[in-house]
């Protein structure tokens, strides 16, 4: 295989035969000095030969990536010359028009194991490639021959999954997008399939998810319309994927609709997920009740109890709700057939709330009562059990009911039932209502307090429904893949028992739907009612001379360590990649690969950092810091979870962060990560992508006042502005993703200029709140720009400036 004299069938033959002895046994193929003869097999004349090598690369690589870090550049140069290429210059291997279709497919997903060159020239002849296939994807067909479209589309395919991998060139990832909405309504059921799937990756995009979002009525009707149950679930998988506040409602209302008659075997999943999305995007918590109680009527036995629970936990802890959920659930009730779950829901509620729609004849405490009574003896031992602290609550709330419980509790059935549990309740409840007096009573049977806020256990239980693996970085199952703690370490429900006999008294915090804030313990009450963070914060965090844990297992960000290697040369270069956007690869080597996703709302944020293992080879000793240096300790705060100290090869561990904004800041945390690979020790330290802007609030408002506004913020410190040449192509809708993504509301008819860009949001801080208003006037003849911020505070005016300058 070494010489260059050797026949190419013999080093085609060696190639794979190296490849087939190296899958039995790895140990006994050590490359070494054979490295690059190896990797130089890329540039071999023969096209057979090539291919074998590849094959041998790729599956070399994946256990020493550094070792044939090389073949990038040979890989970009072969494929480009095979794209560029006509069908009569490769006629040997030119299968139905399309030349080398397998050897293009190949380097391609050889590309996939490694981050984009940083060479210039080589990156800028790999984006010349993918533009080209995406170009070809659009001509005519040469053939109508089956083979000739497999051949064409196999090649298009793993372009965009290099395109989604690198997640680093807009123009990119919105032609991707589009290419793939021209699939969804194609006569073939696998391409459709395959494009549902890929765009649901292309959804995790900042750059991108504008552009899928165009195409949610075509995905709407192939949820509705498909034959092939697996596109149907592409299809709901893409809904999830593609949503947000902006389509929340009319995606939850399909997916419900579609729930009436879907498969039963996607059925618990699809209702997971809109359980989901109706907690995660509401903002009307009517809204979010409504939802819930139309799940539990379409789909009962598929709603689990991570999903009645949840609403349960919410209606408690939002006072404004609690009386349109007891009118919602007592009317639900009344329908004939009621499944058990609504049962459930409704004893719990109308126990606690009751008397809120007490006052309407129609719902009287005796109405109430009788309603839940009439469902009693068609339930199972848990639920009755409920039902009996139900009406113990009632005795509390509606003295007049007293007479009729106690009969039903004292008849045979109940105090002489045959399952202990619905006796011990019944002896116990018929005691307490004869010989406690009112104020004892009222003490015992006082409302509920709220239930300390954290994660929804709907979210692990999605991520458990959906197997091992099925997390990544590049999966965003996620915005939806927060899925931790089961609803904070203990898969609590609201405890019957723990209802009937709760006396504690908590603040009520705000509701959390997207799972910023973690779990408090349960006896201890948040420092102040008003508290946004729910005790997820120590009230030592930003200034504790080193890293301590809170009652949730969180480290306080701690002062760098003695001997923290110096921040990545390209570190600000990463940074500046996230400005606009939440999700995707903060760092890359042939080691480690580090994915993140975070969500931000008012002054507080959650980020989740992705450790990804590339080798075969364990870390050990693995260990990550999370540091605030100089100022920013007392501008920022930020909290993390710690890891696990080993990180098996090809595994990948999570991290999940606190962070909230205390006051306005420049600079950003860092972020320290040590492990030993090999013996040998691995020292890097990276910025972690928090800027000013991740905190912004989007703010509406007329062309009228905004120029009014502006004219206000007219002294001259409260403006910063910039000129500068554009960095990058100016695409309109480039433009807008990027500026969406900045967290402002991008404003429209409001310039008199209509090719300018103006944007308005508010910056909110604990100890403040900074109003911005944006103004971006492009010249495309000149290839330049001029962006102006006024904000009421100077600081954040030129900060905004330098990093938006770097964007555009």
């Amino acid at each position: 295989m070494n010489r260059s004299d050797t026949m190419d069938s013999v080093k085609q033959s060696a190639a794979l035969c190296l490849l087939r002895l190296y899958k039995t046994s790895p140990d006994l193929v050590l490359m070494g000095e054979w490295t690059s003869r190896v990797v130089h097999l890329l540039n071999d004349q023969h096209m057979g030969v090539v291919t074998a090598a590849i094959s041998l690369i790729t599956c070399l690589s994946q256990k020493n990536p550094d070792e044939f870090k090389t073949c990038v550049s040979l890989a970009v140069s072969r494929l480009s010359r095979i794209v560029s290429s006509a069908s009569t210059d490769l006629q040997d291997y030119t299968y139905y028009f399309v030349p080398a279709p397998w050897l293009s497919c190949k380097l391609l997903r050889l590309l996939q194991c490694y981050p984009p060159p940083e060479d210039g020239a080589v990156k800028g002849r790999l984006v010349e490639c993918l533009e080209t296939i995406l170009n070809k994807a659009q001509e005519p067909p040469k053939s109508k021959k089956v083979q000739h479209s497999n051949a064409k589309n196999a090649i298009l395919f793993e372009a965009i999954s290099l395109i989604i991998h690198y997640d680093s060139e807009p123009n990119l990832l919105v032609r991707a997008c589009n290419q793939l909405g021209q699939f969804l309504q194609h006569r073939e059921t696998n391409l459709r399939y395959l494009a549902l799937e890929s765009m649901c990756t292309l959804a995790s995009s900042e750059f991108s998810h504008e552009a899928v979002k165009t195409h949610i009525e075509t995905v709407i009707n192939a949820l509705k319309t498909e034959r092939d149950v697996s596109v149907r679930q592409r299809a709901a998988d893409l809904l999830y994927a593609m949503c947000d506040r902006s389509n929340a409602k009319q995606i939850v209302a399909e997916m419900l609709s579609y729930l009436e008659t879907a498969d039963y075997s996607i059925r618990e999943e699809m209702v997971l997920k809109v359980a989901i999305l109706a907690e995660k995007y509401a903002v009307d918590y009517s809204w979010y009740v409504d939802t819930i109680l139309n799940l539990i009527r379409i789909a009962g036995d598929y709603v689990s109890e991570e999903v009645w629970y949840r609403v349960i936990q919410i209606v408690i802890n939002r006072d404004d709700v609690q009386g349109y959920a007891a009118k919602t659930v007592f009317e639900a009730l009344q329908a004939p057939a009621c499944h058990e779950n609504m049962v459930k829901v409704g004893g719990y509620i109308l126990g606690e709330f009751g008397n809120l729609i007490a006052g309407d004849p129609r719902s009287s405490p005796l109405v109430q009562f009788n309603l839940l009574h009439s469902k009693f003896h068609l339930c199972s031992v848990p639920t009755r059990a409920l039902l009996l602290s139900a009406y113990i609550k009632f005795i509390n709330l509606f003295p007049e009911t007293k007479a009729t419980i106690q009969e039903v509790l004292r008849c045979d059935s109940q105090i002489r039932n045959s399952d202990v549990e619905l006796q011990q309740r019944a002896v116990e409840y018929l005691k307490l209502s004869s010989i406690a007096s009112t104020d004892v009573l009222a003490t015992v049977l006082e409302e509920m307090p709220p239930f300390p806020e954290r994660e929804s256990s709907i979210l692990a239980k999605l991520k458990k429904k959906k197997g091992p693996g099925a997390i990544s970085v590049t999966e965003l199952e996620d915005g939806k893949r927060e899925g931790g703690e089961l609803n904070g370490g203990g898969d609590r429900g609201p405890d019957t028992a723990a209802m009937a006999a709760s006396n504690a008294s908590t603040p009520s915090p705000s509701a959390d739907l997207l799972g910023i804030r973690s779990s408090a313990p349960v006896n201890t009450a948040p420092t102040s009612a008003g508290s946004l963070l729910v005790d997820v914060f120590s009230e030592a965090g930003p200034t504790a001379p080193s890293a301590s844990v809170n009652d949730d297992g969180f480290l306080s960000s701690a002062p760098p360590s003695e001997d923290p290697a110096p921040p990545l040369s390209e570190a600000d270069e990463l940074l500046d990649k996230f400005v606009c956007k939440n999700n995707g690869v903060l760092f890359e080597n042939q080691l480690l690969q580090i994915g993140i996703k975070s969500e931000y709302r008012q002054n507080l944020g959650r980020m989740y950092l992705f450790y990804g293992n590339k080798t075969s080879v364990q870390f050990a000793s693995f260990t990550t810091t999370v540091s605030c240096p100089g100022e920013l300790q007392s501008q920022l705060n930020v909290q993390s979870k710690p890891v696990e100290p080993l990180v098996e090869g090809g595994a990948q561990i999570q991290q999940v962060l606190n962070i909230e904004c205390l006051t306005d800041f420049c600079d950003a945390p860092l972020l320290n990560i040590k492990f030993r690979y090999g013996g040998a020790l691995q020292n890097l330290s990276l910025k972690l992508p928090v800027t000013i802007n991740k905190f912004f609030q989007p703010t509406e408002m007329s062309s009228q006042d905004f120029f009014q506004r502006w004219k206000q913020l007219s002294q001259p410190q409260q403006e910063a502005q910039k000129i500068f040449k554009a960095n990058h192509g100016m695409d309109t809708e480039v433009i807008k993703a990027k500026l969406l993504g900045l967290g402002m509301a991008l404003l429209d008819n409001v310039d008199p200029n209509p090719e300018n860009y103006v944007c308005a949001g508010v910056i909110q801080t604990k100890s403040q709140q900074v109003g911005c208003l944006l103004r971006l006037e492009p010249n495309a003849q000149a290839q330049m720009y001029r962006l102006t911020l006024r904000c009421s505070k100077d600081s954040v005016s030129r900060r905004l400036c330098e990093l938006l300058a770097q964007q555009f």
